[in-house]
């Protein structure tokens, strides 16, 4: 077991029972406030401790974290903290989990302890990665089952591929936003059915997509795939992810080629990143693959994790709704078999690259991860509890993702990913 997994621990900080922050987690993000600027923290309970704070004061002097301390504790993202490798993530993920102990007086009592922990509250916080690249897999057998029937074949849904290997498009880099930020409604071709000509307009078919992704936590050299055996050594950790999606500019683009404009506009990204050490305890067997992969990714590990997934809708005026509870165990695909099949052809990987699990939807009507899913492509819309009724979003309507594992009296919890779509300009 990792030491900070242990789930006897407990924090000198009050933390209740239905925290996604107990001291078994420690997820790493960047915080800023007026006064103190962008900063790497971890949140605990409702605060957040202050790296760099922490390494101002010397509580990491003996862990040698190299010539990049305190400087890689300020910045406007995690790449240069992540850049420093596995080793120096569990040494200061562990320091964090000593500190913070409730029978470690070392923080605790300390003079400066309140310069070193922030209300979550009180601040801002930042997108926690700054990617380089950006891939969306579609890896969840249901989902991709389910557009399949609608737009393929209702018979033989899955394209002749899926099932051999984990299929992916590049995505847009410098649209991946934080969580808060508005989505404008993306203007666009799209072309009705029954329609002599495509009209240019803002999409009338405004859609979430349900994902986790994973961040790449080293570089490797072009030409050097990597095995299988060794992928999630490559992984930092995971977060929330709405890849937002305009699905009749969509389906008026993706023929003959993959997903464009009805993508690149906005995707959401949670502020925290949960690190693969705190999700061991979670892992669970995948689904069966048949036929059985090519050996490049073959595996015989259990690489999926058990991770809870809710989405709610709320919209300008009125309460939330939630509308989809669904979890990670059911991606046909894992983060190993991606990240192998990605670099299989000696693609290269940038620290802080991030990877899209593609929609997540489970086998039942409430447990889809789309908007396109729950309305059968928008012929049944449902209603929402203030009694109005949802096809495809509507401006105002904020969308609202959580994420946690549970286990042992333990969750450890992703926090959340939001945004409100407003009108086009």
């Amino acid at each position: 077991m990792v030491a900070a997994n242990n789930p006897a621990l407990h924090a000198w900080i009050d933390i209740p029972a239905t925290s996604h922050f107990p001291i078994q987690n420690l997820p790493f993000g960047v915080f800023e406030t007026p006064e103190r600027g962008p900063r790497v923290g971890v949140a605990i309970g409702d605060y957040v401790l202050d790296l760099y704070a922490l390494s101002q004061r010397g509580f990491f002097d003996d862990l040698d974290l190299g010539p990049n301390e305190p400087k890689m504790f300020r910045r406007r993202s995690l790449n240069s903290f992540i850049a420093q490798g596995r080793t120096v993530w569990r040494s200061v993920r562990q320091r964090a989990s000593e500190l913070l102990r409730h029978d470690n007086p070392a923080l605790r009592d300390d003079e400066t302890m309140q310069a070193c922990l922030v209300r979550q509250r009180d601040v801002q916080m930042l997108r926690p990665v700054k990617p380089g690249n950006y891939t969306d897999f579609y890896s969840s057998l249901e989902h991709a089952a389910n557009v399949g029937r609608l737009f393929r074949d209702p018979t033989n849904p899955l394209p002749p591929n899926w099932r051999h290997l984990p299929i992916g498009y590049h995505g847009r880099a410098s649209s991946i936003v934080a969580s808060g930020t508005d989505i404008r409604r993306p203007n666009g071709q799209r072309k009705a059915p029954d329609a002599v000509a495509p009209s240019f307009g803002p999409s009338q078919q405004l859609d979430f997509e349900l994902e986790m992704a994973f961040i790449t936590g080293r570089a490797t050299e072009l030409g050097h795939p990597i095995p299988i055996q060794h992928a999630e050594e490559a992984i930092f950790g995971l977060v929330l992810f709405n890849d937002w999606s305009a699905r009749d500019i969509q389906g008026w683009e993706t023929v003959p080629l993959g997903p464009f404009l009805g993508k690149s506009f906005a995707s959401s990204i949670s502020p925290w990143v949960v690190t693969l050490d705190a999700l061991e305890p979670f892992r669970v067997a995948g689904p069966v693959q048949e036929p059985e992969p090519l050996l490049y990714l073959r595996t015989v590990d259990p690489h999926h994790f058990d991770i809870n997934l809710e989405v709610s809708l709320t919209p300008a005026e009125g309460p939330a709704t939630t509308i989809t509870r669904s979890n990670s165990r059911y991606l046909y695909w894992s983060m190993a078999q991606q990240l192998a099949h990605q670099t299989s052809n000696g693609c290269n990987l940038q620290v802080g690259d991030l990877y899209a699990s593609g929609t997540i939807s489970g086998p039942t009507p409430d447990s889809l991860g789309s908007l396109l899913e729950l309305t059968l492509g928008g012929t049944r819309p449902f209603a929402l509890a203030d009694g109005t009724q949802r096809d495809f979003l509507l401006d105002g309507d904020t969308i609202t993702m959580c994420a946690y594992a549970e286990k042992d009296g333990v969750r450890i919890g992703f926090g959340e990913v939001a945004g409100t779509v407003l009108s086009t300009l």
